[in-house]
């Protein structure tokens, strides 16, 4: 019994770090990668304590989920910024407007931010269920508010205020680790 408490106490703490981490992460993001690895371990570990897989296995989801979101949207950055330095001097060495893209370029850069748009959200409603299994078995309901702030943060992501609501979510989440009760029911 004591040798599981102390790994509740493990895992709690690596997440509650983790998740601090991550919302540092919005401003530095190494430490925000390095605040998702933190997570998932607690998480794996919280699995285990609980014994309830589906807490990792959904969290590596939207772990897996987010990630290719954020290599789509690169990418997408990417096409967008050659297409744009392509368009400023045109093959006969006129320069063009600075807002002309060519069609299927533009195209292509909406399409990779709308698949990056539809990841991303992805990526929060796994977190959601993680987060709600966690709410279920620790007791502890703030988790229950977290995975809606996460879901309402990914939605409102397009107009920036997302951000803000994503660094609230991860800053109550880092309280409602921290918040578990030490004993396994």
């Amino acid at each position: 019994m004591i040798m599981k408490t102390m790994a509740l106490e493990t895992d709690k703490k690596l997440c509650g770090i983790g998740s601090i981490l991550i919302a540092i992460g919005f401003l530095v993001p190494f430490l925000g990668l390095i605040g998702i690895i933190l997570l998932l371990i607690g998480l794996k570990g919280l699995s285990n304590d609980y014994n309830s897989p589906v807490i990792f296995q959904n969290a590596l989801y939207g772990f897996i989920f987010g990630i290719v979101s954020i290599i789509i949207l690169s990418i997408a950055m990417i096409t967008i910024f050659l297409v744009r330095m392509s368009t400023i001097i045109s093959m006969n060495g006129m320069i063009m407007g600075p807002f002309r893209m060519f069609g299927i370029e533009l195209i292509l850069a909406l399409l990779l931010l709308i698949i990056t748009f539809v990841l991303f959200l992805l990526s929060a409603i796994f977190y959601k269920r993680s987060f709600d299994i966690i709410a279920e078995k620790s007791g502890e309901k703030l988790f229950n508010t977290i995975g809606i702030l996460l879901i309402i943060g990914s939605v409102l992501i397009i107009l920036l205020v997302g951000y803000i609501i994503l660094i609230a979510a991860w800053i109550i989440a880092a309280i409602a680790f921290f918040s578990i009760r030490s004993s396994v029911s």
